[in-house]
């Protein structure tokens, strides 16, 4: 086992830097990088874009063109006037993957800061929504098995797919209609968005944890509903399959009850399939998705990616896309230690 975590180890590293590599590429060639915006912003485009353009060639240029030598002052800022072999040995080495260096657009922090200041709000978020998507679907999906063909599994399959057939954004612009008192006559019980109530630092312990737990109710809920009805439907066909194994057959016939052989026998091998997944809760960190806290006004992880890729802030996007994948392969390592944890005959090494 430890010899096969080694190995993985040692793979995840050329993954990482092939990972990495691909990425810093695309950033030097995709068209309207920081140069490219600098330099319209001089010309006076702004938003205006090539309509503005027109505009100003119809009135004999209000505004001359930006020089080469404007060009080059500006590649020199940004770094583009060295290779690019020796840019990303500086933003791997130097700069720890970029977490060192500093935000093009927040220019007083560096990208690490920035990571930090949203990790908490990510974590708010990210937590309760792996916590629960788990402690809802397992027992969900066992009944479901249990009970299948039921009117319990009739129903219970229709809210799943129901909830997995909309997206994200239509279910967080449903949910704001309905309870947020977006539209006059229906329910205002929560509120619009946001982490926190202007008047948090105001109230009471008990009461900062009710207008916490009121904020997060429903971008939880939206966060669960994409992988609500996989996780649910995996439990319920991997226990389907041990139920008709031949051992399960063999410990009924012992004189066991249908309860205690699901329980002590069939759960623990349908669980492994589900154990795979045990790793993302390293990525809890980053469960921040752009749509839903768009939806939601959420300063998270998901908005600081947005805010990264409209400014043309690499620096804070490659340190972002380092640390999920450092993120993500650490957590394919969790997954397989969990499904040996859960199957003990299970052996990697062999």
């Amino acid at each position: 086992m430890w010899l096969y975590l080694l190995k993985r180890a040692l793979l995840a590293v050329p993954t990482f830097l092939g990972i990495t590599v691909v990425c810093f590429a695309l950033t030097q060639v995709v068209p309207g990088g920081p140069v490219e915006r600098r330099l319209a912003q001089m010309r006076g485009l702004g938003e205006g874009g090539a309509a503005a353009t027109a505009g100003a060639d119809a009135r004999g240029g209000s505004r001359a063109a930006a020089t080469e030598e404007l060009r080059r002052q500006l590649d020199a800022h940004f770094g583009f006037d060295k290779p690019p072999a020796q840019r990303y040995w500086q933003w791997l080495v130097r700069d720890r993957c970029g977490l060192r260096a500093r935000s093009w657009h927040y220019t007083d922090k560096t990208v690490w800061r920035l990571v930090a200041d949203r990790i908490p709000v990510s974590l708010w978020f990210g937590i309760p929504g792996f916590l629960l998507t788990y402690l809802v679907c397992i027992p969900l999906g066992i009944a479901k098995a249990m009970r299948r063909g039921t009117a319990f599994d009739l129903v219970s399959s229709l809210v799943v797919f129901a909830g997995y057939a909309i997206p994200a954004f239509a279910l967080g612009m449903i949910l704001k209609t309905l309870f947020c008192g977006t539209v006059d006559g229906l329910w205002d019980a929560l509120p619009l968005g946001g982490l926190e109530s202007d008047s948090y630092a105001e109230l009471s312990p008990w009461g900062k944890a009710i207008d916490r737990a009121r904020h997060m109710l429903l971008p939880v809920l939206c966060y669960m509903s994409g992988a609500f009805a996989m996780l649910t439907l995996l439990v319920k066909n991997s226990l389907l399959d041990q139920l008709s194994a031949d051992y399960m057959r063999t410990v009924l016939a012992r004189g066991a009850t249908m309860r205690r052989a699901v329980w002590r026998h069939a759960l623990r091998n349908a669980l492994v399939p589900v154990a795979t997944g045990f790793g993302g809760v390293l990525t809890v960190f980053f469960a921040g998705s752009v749509i839903i806290e768009s939806v939601f006004e959420i300063p998270g992880m998901g908005s600081l990616s947005l805010e990264a890729l409209e400014s043309r802030d690499y620096p804070v996007f490659l340190g972002l896309m380092a640390v999920t994948s450092v993120l993500g392969l650490a957590g394919q390592l969790l997954s397989d230690i969990c499904c040996a944890i859960v199957d003990p005959r299970i052996r990697f090494d062999k």
